[in-house]
């Protein structure tokens, strides 16, 4: 989830997460990290985790770029812990960062990793924004087990793959505001494939124009790629030029337990927070084994 805005004479990267952090979207994406990064401390065995788009890592929910939207307010800000034991796992990580009641700051996706980590466990993590890569490099605290890196995270964790340990997660969650991020995350994830073939993909995609993620989910029923799922939560019907009505996530080798709590969290994530009559999911295999 990250914005481009355009100079007269380059690009400039202007997309901050803070705008947007804690939001229905980042409910669905995190419970689907956790999970799989759950599933993969199963096995004593280490493991890599990249991160494509990472990101300053941790988000005051009262500062300015999070009061402008509230977006929280209508994601985790409606979620109560005591309703979801079965999310226990994402509930305490939240608690680590707000020991009150009150709920101030929003972990993202490589702190959350960090909660899964162990000693011999690698993560990787890009971010090409200038300030939300110092801030990510602070947060992170300088710990060996990271690699914070100022680069494109698409070649980026292609020229690390596979990594020694040949298990792994690997997350990619660009803005796709510059529309030729449906193709490149695809690609980029066919190109991983074919080195890494053992690790879970995860795919982040915003739901804004229905016909592009059509088209996204059709490449991967098409690539070849066995084993790939698909988790979407739409909190209002599609459609054009009012912003995202839905989030969505594509899975490649999910671990297997993935489905089934997914089919049983979906329907009740769209009660607490659906805005519409439009709300739904969809949790589904795209290509089997």
């Amino acid at each position: 989830m990250r914005s481009i805005t355009f100079n007269q004479d380059h690009l400039l990267l202007s997309y901050r997460h803070s705008y947007h952090a804690g939001n229905f979207a980042d409910v669905l994406k995190h419970i689907v990290v956790i999970e799989i990064l759950g599933y993969l401390t199963r096995k004593d065995s280490p493991f890599d985790y990249f991160d494509s788009h990472a990101g300053a890592g941790l988000y005051d929910l009262g500062a300015e770029h999070a009061t402008r939207l509230q977006e929280y307010t209508e994601g985790i800000g409606k979620l109560n812990a005591k309703d979801w034991p079965e999310l226990a796992g994402y509930f305490s990580i939240l608690k680590q960062y707000n020991p009150g009641s009150d709920l101030h700051y929003y972990p993202g996706s490589p702190l959350i990793a960090m909660q899964y980590l162990r000693k011999r466990d690698r993560a990787w993590l890009f971010e090409m924004h200038p300030t939300d890569h110092d801030l990510l490099q602070r947060n992170i605290a300088a710990d060996p087990r990271v690699r914070v890196m100022h680069e494109d995270g698409y070649p980026g964790l292609l020229a690390l793959l596979p990594p020694l340990s040949r298990r792994g997660l690997i997350l990619l969650d660009p803005s796709y505001e510059i529309k030729t991020d449906y193709k490149q995350v695809f690609e980029t994830v066919n190109l991983a494939c074919k080195k890494f073939a053992t690790a879970t993909y995860a795919v982040w995609y915003p739901v804004v124009e229905r016909k592009r993620i059509d088209q996204l989910v059709s490449k991967f029923r098409n690539s070849g790629i066995k084993k790939i799922q698909r988790y979407e939560l739409s909190v209002t019907a599609d459609s054009r030029g009012r912003g995202m009505s839905g989030a969505g996530m594509i899975v490649v080798n999910p671990p297997w337990p993935l489905l089934e709590k997914m089919s049983r969290l979906l329907p009740r994530l769209v009660k607490a927070l659906g805005q519409d009559e439009g709300a739904g999911f969809k949790s589904e295999v795209l290509v089997g084994e």
